[in-house]
């Protein structure tokens, strides 16, 4: 008996490819806690901030949006560490990874009660 043959699957689009990765990305980190320096400060006259969020080795894309924004209670700046809480998604029209900043506090003792509220 001869196998059959079993028809390739038909390729997903860039933008197929970008949206099931944002969906996954959504489901499973949707409350993280990471700890880094800010660089690249940029507020956006939206009401916006971007920055990276960089250790050591690694660097992320960060946006808080103004919503987020309004409710800081420190100006942030470039070189302060910091905790984030927030959410891992990727941007399809570019296809970067991005953290999405609900919560933005001082490395130290406003960040200790951030991941107690976790």
């Amino acid at each position: 008996m001869l196998p059959r043959t079993r028809r390739a699957p038909a390729p997903l689009t860039v933008t197929q490819l970008t949206l099931l990765l944002r969906e996954t990305l959504a489901t499973e980190f949707t409350d993280v806690l990471v700890a880094g320096e800010i660089s690249n400060l940029r507020p956006a006259g939206s009401g916006h901030l971007y920055f990276t969020l960089k250790d050591d080795s690694s660097h992320l894309r960060c946006v808080m949006f103004r919503s987020a924004v309004q409710v800081l209670v420190f100006t942030p700046a470039d070189g302060q560490r910091v905790v984030v809480r927030g959410q891992i998604t990727l941007y399809p029209a570019r296809g970067d990874l991005q953290l999405v900043v609900d919560r933005l506090e001082p490395l130290g003792r406003g960040a200790l009660q951030l991941a107690f509220e976790q």
